[in-house]
């Protein structure tokens, strides 16, 4: 039987209500990603002799540093390493402590009782309301970004409210707009610097009114870090717990799949108040059983050497000052980010003389059937499409040709904003 056809069975009738009930997979909606995806398969039909330029794509165009290869490998052939590895060993606490010590200023985390590691952001951001959220609770998001807190707050019977990221407030959520009503009945509060999408940083300054909030409300901070590391022109990276107090009232997210290279390896570390931590390992013991421990070792390894993050922020460093050139000689209005390899530009009104668009999706859109030039839109806050700069290229000589190349591609025309 085909799933059409299981469609007429009692399982149709026995999904859950928070997937869609028995109407689950009924839905005919295209969504963003499957539209970007039918686009690109369209695009490259119609013109099979023209390179597909993809900025769209959210993670890593390159491997993972070779001593951290070599590790993983030495690790794995030993027997020791086997078996499972429950809440994690100490080896690997142990090296995100100094990291955040080395890489963060961030002082006297008790790896013991204050780290854990998990097997990515993903997983601990979809486990953690189930450490806070009832029915009725809110989790307060941002958007545009990242819903997976958002999701599981649902399916547990909580409500989302959604802050917006605005141009004019430095992609920074506004706490002084979120009502009164909603910031009491709030347990959550998700943030997520550098920005994905937008590429905006935080400031000292704008964690230590988080920290001020959140203690006035009573509401927990979960800061998604993934990007912080990958930050640009003598910045230093910023994390949340190294502002006083936020250990007190949250939780920070770090992953080695941005910084190091390392996305299908699915490793990352949850640190910061050691209740929060606790209740998260407790959770997390009922969901998994730990990460491969030769991958905890090789990110071990890898998190005493951070440069080798500082290394892949020159590239996209480099490759942010040459597309921001560029989409600037072209008209638009781009700032080349503080931190994260994401490029978020407004997408313009229309063609001089010719086709409009209503929003970034349209927009993009054009960029891939009639550019092939792929991209993702974002328009829950304004219309906006956000550029990777992880496109696959053969060393820095490529990369000049590839942002040339849209260049060349977009000089034809002459946007209106």
């Amino acid at each position: 039987m085909n799933m059409e056809q299981y469609q007429d069975t009692f399982i149709q009738h026995n999904f859950a209500d928070r997937i869609g009930g028995s109407n689950y997979g009924k839905d005919t909606a295209i969504y963003k990603f499957e539209k970007i995806k039918r686009a690109k398969a369209a695009a490259k039909k119609e013109f099979p002799h023209i390179e597909l330029i993809d900025m769209g794509v959210g993670e890593p165009d390159e491997m993972a540093d070779a001593g951290i290869v070599r590790k993983l490998a030495e690790e794995a052939a030993k027997p020791e390493n086997r078996g499972y590895a429950d809440n994690g060993i100490s080896e690997f606490k142990e090296a995100a402590v100094r990291y955040l010590e080395e890489v963060f200023n961030v002082e006297g985390l008790d790896a013991e009782t204050e780290v854990l590691h998990s097997i990515g952001s993903k997983p601990a951001l979809a486990m953690l309301p189930s450490c806070f959220i009832n029915p009725g609770d809110v989790t307060i998001m941002t958007v545009p970004g990242y819903p997976i807190l958002g999701t599981h707050t649902k399916y547990l019977g909580g409500e989302v409210y959604t802050v917006e990221l605005k141009k004019e407030n430095a992609f920074l959520p506004d706490l002084n707009a979120i009502p009164e009503e909603i910031a009491r009945r709030a347990k959550l509060l998700y943030l997520n610097y550098p920005n994905n999408p937008t590429g905006a940083s935080a400031t000292v300054e704008f964690f230590e009114e988080v920290v001020a909030w959140a203690r006035k409300y009573n509401v927990v901070v979960v800061h998604d870090a993934p990007y912080a590391a990958l930050t640009y022109d003598g910045r230093k990276p910023l994390s949340f717990l190294s502002v006083p107090g936020a250990k007190d009232v949250g939780v920070e997210l770090h992953s080695l799949s941005k910084s190091y290279n390392m996305t299908g390896w699915r490793i990352g570390f949850i640190a910061g108040n050691p209740l929060i931590v606790k209740a998260f390992g407790d959770v997390k013991d009922n969901n998994d059983s730990g990460q491969f421990i030769a991958v905890q070792k090789a990110a071990a390894y890898g998190l005493q050497h951070p440069e080798i993050t500082e290394k892949i922020a020159a590239k996209y460093s480099r490759r942010h000052d040459m597309l921001v050139a560029v989409l600037n000689e072209l008209g638009f209005t781009a700032e080349k980010p503080k931190g994260s390899f994401f490029l978020y530009v407004e997408a313009p009104k229309g063609i001089k003389g010719g086709r409009r668009f209503e929003s970034g999706e349209e927009f993009s859109q054009y960029l891939i059937r009639e550019k092939l030039i792929s991209t993702v839109p974002w328009d829950d806050a304004g219309h906006f499409v956000r550029f990777s700069v992880t496109f696959i290229s053969n060393g820095e000589k490529d990369e000049k040709r590839v942002i040339s190349e849209i260049r060349d591609r977009l000089s034809d025309v002459e946007f209106e904003f």
